[in-house]
Parts: structure tokens; sequence; C-alpha cells
């Protein structure tokens, strides 16, 4: 399994993978109306040269307290073809990408999803860090991962997504 920057001629694949996971276009869109924005981060799974996993991240703002130059991500979406799905192909790329990311210079990640899932990767609820999401979610469902120690501090406001976001509702 090789994990990778998603290359241009992988952009129909990794559509068709997201429609496929998610049974719908919504996620599919989203990728693909984010795709130019500046910042945002986008890895394939591969195997046997099919692409088989797929994830994203797009910057975020937050309105509040915080410094100037913290830099934080939006993780989403992560999809997995079907028949690949409860394989750790899933982990593998939120691994990759997070390191990724950190890597690049961004302080934190947020997610909304499941918080079964996503606290093995050490994300905790936002709102423990002083962060809300501007969508009205359960708490324990908006999580964030700081990428460096105390990053967060001081931190306090509100999560804003690209406004593309506005769709997956």
């Amino acid at each position: 399994m090789e994990v990778r920057a998603e290359k241009p001629e992988d952009v129909e694949a990794v559509r068709r993978l997201n429609v496929a996971a998610f049974g719908r276009e919504s996620e599919a869109n989203l990728v693909d109306q984010l795709r130019g924005v500046a910042s945002t981060f986008s890895f394939v799974a591969v195997e046997s040269e099919q692409i088989v996993g797929h994830i994203f991240f797009s910057p975020v703002a937050i309105a509040g307290e915080c410094a100037a130059n913290l830099l934080v991500l939006g993780l989403a979406p992560v999809a997995v073809l079907p028949d690949y799905q409860r394989k750790g192909i899933g982990s593998l790329l939120i691994q990759h990408g997070l390191a990724e990311c950190a890597r690049f210079g961004f302080k934190a990640v947020v997610v909304l999803g499941s918080p079964a899932y996503y606290l093995r990767f050490e994300f905790t609820p936002a709102k423990e860090k002083g962060l809300g999401c501007e969508y009205a979610v359960p708490d324990e469902t908006f999580m964030v991962l700081e990428l460096e120690s105390g990053a967060l501090e001081g931190c306090v406001g509100i999560i804003k997504y690209h406004s593309e976001f506005n769709e997956l509702a």
C-alpha cells in the first residue's frame, strides 16, 4: 500500500472513489471545488495501481481570539472504496496526512466525525481547547488535534469552513 500526494491524473479516480464511499456526489463535489484553494492537501492510498482511499485537508479560519499566524486545517473528507473498508486504509491516510500537515507548518487540524474513531488519533473535543464549530453539531463530534503542543493555548473562537462545505448539509 502506497500513500502519496494526489496527482492531476488522479482527479477522476478520486471523484469516483468519493461517490462510491459516500453513496452520493456531495463529498466529491466538495473536493473538486476546493482543489484549487491555497494550502489544501490531497492524498491517495494506492494498491496494485488502483486508488482505494483518499483524504483531503483544507484551511479553516478562526473567528475569535487566536495568534494571527495560527495555521489550522479541516480534515474532510476521508474515503475508502467499500470493498477496502475496515482494512486500516483510512487510518493509514489519516496518519500520513497529519504528519504531512505538521511537516508543512500547520499547527492544528479539526474534524467533524465519530469520536470513537478519531480519538484513536488523539483528537479531543474542540470545546476543551476553546473552539466551537460554526455548524450546529454535538460538541463531542467536533474535535481538534494540536500538531504542535500548546499551539491553541489562549485560543478561543469559532471554526469557519470554506462556504463550499455548506452544500454538505
